[in-house]
């Protein structure tokens, strides 16, 4: 008869911060996926003519660019390179933020374009603002896992904090390439 092993308490632990992580993810995930459903049951394909396709496809670009500096920062921290990290941290901050910068100028001009009194202008707005929110949250994480790995709270075999919000950040990522073609492409 086999005998029942015991986990070691730092890998359980390990284990239930990534499922509770995943188990968040998919929440968010439901939550973007009635906000997207939205779209085509109020709106249909309707797009307005005015909306600012340069913009929207730049501001994606740069999304879709720190995602791939998140991952870096995530793979630097994993192999012991602090330097690496940091500076890959501070690029996806950066990208976030003219990310964010974008959104605000995209509103403006949305404002004027398709209020959010007009039904394209109500499906925009809650799903850039609800987005916008978790670029937020994000940058207010990942600013948290800077300053931490400043402080060397990172290592090789101790990194959760780091890949927990470089994999939340992913998702918010994989989010706006969802909401992109359903806001600037979609006619």
């Amino acid at each position: 008869m086999a005998t029942a092993t015991r986990t070691h308490p730092v890998h359980s632990r390990l284990f239930l911060n990534r499922l509770g992580l995943w188990l968040f993810i998919a929440s968010e995930v439901f939550l973007f996926g009635a906000l997207l459903s939205a779209r085509y049951y109020l709106q249909g394909f309707y797009r307005p003519a005015e909306l600012n396709q340069l913009l929207g496809l730049a501001i994606s670009v740069v999304l879709v660019l720190s995602s791939l500096t998140a991952y870096r920062a995530e793979i630097a921290v994993a192999h012991g390179d602090q330097r690496r990290f940091r500076r890959n941290i501070l690029a996806t901050i950066f990208l976030g933020v003219v990310f964010l910068a974008g959104v605000v100028v995209e509103w403006r001009e949305g404002f004027h374009f398709f209020p959010p009194s007009t039904g394209y202008g109500t499906i925009f707005f809650t799903l850039t603002g609800a987005h916008a929110f978790h670029v937020l949250t994000g940058l207010i994480a990942l600013t948290i896992v800077y300053f931490l790995g400043r402080r060397g709270r990172f290592t090789t075999g101790s990194y959760w904090g780091a890949e927990g919000v470089v994999k939340y950040w992913h998702f918010v990522d994989v989010a706006w390439v969802l909401i992109y073609p359903t806001l600037y492409l979609v006619r």
